[in-house]
């Protein structure tokens, strides 16, 4: 077991507003802690005006219910980050283990991920969305917040493609290699 630490408290300097941070764990360690902590897989697609983007995201998680909120991050290396910080709106689609090929193709880079027109086509309000996913939410984007070298995102959900069959089995990307969650993961007592 290796136990990493950060340096004492008195290293930290912790600003108001942009939050300036000095100290803290190395990024390998930080990188190896959340290694091991699964997350849903989702593809996000945005169009500002200059043409559809996309990318993966494991980092999209819900904050509230009422009003109805959910957040991501974007990494400022992504392709995507310019558009996504000019757009007003995203689609946030939420991956089944049978859309494994979309994950994989916006996680990629330096290709045309949205070269193949008949899989994707545009909601009435614009937006770019992928046919091939069953769930999905359109929300307008409500605030952006700087932090590291992200951008978490917080998104108001307005509509919805909400898949029927609850039965399918969630993407899951864990320990860098992507997963089905299902019936054979449960635990019982």
């Amino acid at each position: 077991m290796k136990l990493a630490t950060a340096p004492s408290s008195a290293d930290h300097t912790v600003g108001t507003g942009s939050s300036h941070l000095n100290g803290g764990l190395s990024a390998d360690d930080f990188k190896l802690a959340f290694r091991n902590h699964p997350a849903g897989v989702a593809v996000i697609t945005a169009d500002c005006g200059d043409g559809p983007v996309g990318l993966t995201a494991t980092s999209v998680f819900s904050i509230s219910a009422e009003p109805p909120l959910l957040v991501f991050s974007l990494s400022s290396a992504s392709s995507s980050a310019p558009t996504i910080a000019q757009a007003e709106t995203v689609v946030v689609h939420l991956l089944t283990a049978e859309e494994l090929s979309a994950a994989r193709l916006f996680a990629t880079s330096g290709v045309d991920r949205f070269a193949d027109g008949n899989s994707w086509s545009r909601l009435a309000t614009g937006e770019p969305y992928l046919l091939s996913t069953n769930s999905w939410i359109r929300g307008r984007i409500v605030d952006r917040m700087l932090a590291g070298g992200s951008t978490v995102v917080a998104v108001h959900a307005l509509e919805a493609r909400l898949s029927p069959d609850a039965e399918q089995d969630p993407l899951v990307y864990h320990n860098r290699t992507w997963h089905r969650l299902g019936d054979h993961s449960v635990l019982t007592d």
